[in-house]
């Protein structure tokens, strides 16, 4: 229940008098339930009755009744629950029919029940009417698909403000440019949906879907919209049903506004030449560091005496399984790298502590302080629905009842209280379960938790600040590495690398398998051989799929398709060898641009800004390449005169912060 509103009024002999006996006192609520959200109102003595669940249908009047055929009443065992929770469990084996309109009298059915109980799904919702502003107490009108109206709804304890802006967190509402008081829904932002229920609809699909179902999750669309994209596309093999990739393409520049690289609002750009970047090195890993290697690092006390070998160590072949509790902490931040055993230990005192202090806030709630708390309702929603579907085929999670779903729920709680402006997206329960099944520890894995999404925050918040700056940044790299690979992404209107979002947002959590992700992070945490590694890694992904996408023409349906199927198939020795292979590259170039540094963490002092004339170290005149995107008065970074006049270069235009 994310809105819960008493006094909440349907007037059933509107116009005639103002007999008590004319009003019908309910409560309205808006339920998010697993695919859905609803709007319920029910009069005060059915609401925690579950026989008067009931569908509108359509009449001549605005004031409609609705019931139940006999056959249709859902019974109830003396063992059934009588809590909302277990009532909303029952709708969907509830079917209903229309019953004639009555002269708009409220009536009631045999055992003494009301008939004006009704529910909708926002799905169904067409627009809202309000009464006139200063026109007494506040009333509102909704109109569902196929014109029905139901009674109006009036609030006698309070406004509609809150009920309002409970529903802009679901559905995009707009003015009516005809009817100042009327609200109109609108669905074709509604990507940010609940988007598993569409994990296998074909493309030709996806614009229906987007139309019928506009639920969306407050702060859910971040880990959703690469699952919707990408397995909208499954099912999407007959090349007639497909969309033309034009509109599918504008559609999704359309339904991410917070994602889309806005030229007009970005700090400015800057072009800079693609430069021969040479043969990228052959690499090899290591195998893990073991147990004794790492006890052979440590001094009496517990200190690690080298901990760049260490690092490295751990960068170039991992860790063995058996090493991740302790060294993880470290490598997350937890545990400070030149601290004693002893320093450790009290610090874990400390921090264990300080941990259930947390817990115990959100746990000595009362169901009474939550109905006031709508922000703490949401996250709760939202963390149970994601917990239960977190990793359930790994042993640590599987199952009912289990212990590791138990512990996953509360540290996410716990962290909403840590970080309350945030609290919990969805997403964040990939990011926890691999450190909670390492650390096998409550308290051990929430910090090693707080310091992942330190790193991670801006991923996960409103504006989409992170994952736009990692998108350029990302489109930077790759247009160095291959400019003519980028120049088709772009033709095939795949230019903003959207399907990289999950890979970004979660860390390839969902595209290596369990094993290997702990792997892959481990290596990512050493910060090793240069900052924003992980984005390297996605170089290497899309450079080793480079043939197979150009060769075959794919378009944009074919490249989301592709992209998404790639999943639990990449090797991660292989990729981390690459990935390490274009840092070598990058870091050996003598004349890497100065954008690439920055995004690297490169020093690089070769790199100077040519001056403005256009004109390089020999005097040649260098071509005035035109910007893709604005004009801006950088300067042009380009190879110096010593390259080999034999070689080819390109402009390259990239998205830099500036």
């Amino acid at each position: 229940v994310v809105y819960e509103q008493d006094g909440v009024f349907i007037h059933s002999s509107c116009g005639k008098n103002d007999d008590q006996d004319s009003l019908i006192a309910g409560i309205l609520r808006v339920i998010e339930k697993e695919n859905e959200v609803v709007v319920d109102w029910r009069p005060l003595d059915e609401t925690l009755d579950t026989s008067n669940i009931l569908y509108a249908g359509k009449d001549s009047s605005s004031v409609v009744e609705w019931t139940q055929t006999p056959k249709e009443k859902c019974s109830r065992g003396a063992d059934r629950p009588s809590s909302y929770e277990a009532e909303w469990d029952m709708v969907t084996t509830v079917s209903f029919k229309k019953k004639p309109h009555s002269n708009g009298d409220a009536t009631t059915h045999a055992n003494g029940e009301s008939k004006w109980s009704f529910l909708f799904s926002l799905a169904d919702l067409k627009s809202i009417k309000q009464n006139r502003k200063g026109m007494g107490w506040s009333y509102l009108v909704f109109c569902l698909k196929d014109d029905v109206k139901l009674p109006a709804l009036h609030f006698h304890r309070g406004d509609s403000k809150l009920l309002i802006k409970c529903l802009e967190k679901h559905v995009v509402l707009d003015e009516s440019p005809d009817h100042e008081r009327v609200l109109l829904v609108k669905t074709q932002k509604s990507l940010s949906q609940s988007f598993e229920n569409l994990l296998d609809e074909p493309s030709y699909g996806l614009l229906q879907k987007l139309k019928k179902d506009p639920y969306t999750v407050t702060m859910g669309r971040f880990s959703k919209v690469t699952n919707y994209i990408f397995d909208s596309f499954r099912l999407s093999d007959p090349s007639n049903q497909r969309r033309p990739p034009s509109e599918m393409a504008d559609l999704i520049h359309d339904t991410i506004p917070g994602l889309k690289i806005n030229q007009q609002e970005e700090p400015g750009f800057e072009v800079i030449t693609r430069i021969d970047l040479g043969k990228q090195p052959e690499v090899s890993r290591r195998e893990p560091v073991s147990a004794e290697e790492w006890a052979k690092n440590m001094d009496s006390e517990g200190r690690i005496l080298d901990v760049d070998y260490i690092k490295r160590s751990i960068f170039k072949g991992g860790l063995c399984h058996t090493l991740r509790k302790e060294a993880w902490k470290f490598l997350l931040g937890y545990f400070p790298w030149n601290s004693s055993k002893e320093e450790r230990a009290n610090l874990q005192k400390r921090k264990t502590d300080e941990y259930f202090r947390m817990k115990l806030q959100w746990k000595s709630v009362s169901e009474e302080q939550e109905k006031r708390n709508s922000r703490l309702r949401d996250y709760r929603s939202l963390i149970e629905k994601d917990v239960n579907r977190t990793d359930r085929t790994n042993k640590f999670y599987e199952g009912e009842d289990n212990p590791g779903l138990i512990l996953l729920h509360d540290i996410l709680m716990t962290y909403c209280m840590y970080d309350f402006d945030l609290g919990y997206v969805q997403g964040m329960s990939d990011l926890l379960s691999p450190v909670l099944y390492v650390m096998e520890n409550e308290v051990d894995a929430f910090w090693c938790f707080v310091s992942y999404m330190d790193q991670m925050h801006q991923n996960f918040e409103e504006q989409m600040q992170g994952m736009k700056t990692q998108l350029i940044q990302l489109s930077t790299l790759l247009r160095l590495l291959d400019s003519g690979f980028c120049s088709y992404l772009e033709s095939q209107d795949s230019g903003y690398l959207y399907f990289c979002f999950r890979w970004l947002l979660i860390r390839f959590k969902r595209e290596f398998s369990f094993q290997d992700i702990l792997r892959l992070w481990e290596v990512m945490w050493t910060e090793l051989p240069c900052q924003n590694f992980h984005l390297l890694l996605c170089c290497a992904i899309l450079e080793s799929e480079k043939q197979q996408i150009m060769d075959k023409h794919y378009d944009f349906n074919d490249i989301l398709k592709h992209i998404n199927e790639l999943s639990m198939k990449i090797d991660v020795e292989y990729i981390l060898c690459k990935a390490e292979a274009i840092s070598m590259q990058m870091m050996n170039c003598k004349e890497l641009p100065q954008a690439v540094s920055e995004i690297l963490g490169i020093e690089s002092s070769s790199v100077t800004p040519d001056s403005d004339t256009g004109e390089d170290e020999s005097g040649a005149e260098l071509s005035c390449p035109t910007l893709l995107y604005q004009s801006i008065s950088t300067p042009v970074i380009a190879a110096n005169g010593t390259q080999d006049s034999t070689q080819q270069t390109s402009e390259m235009q990239s998205l830099t912060p500036a």
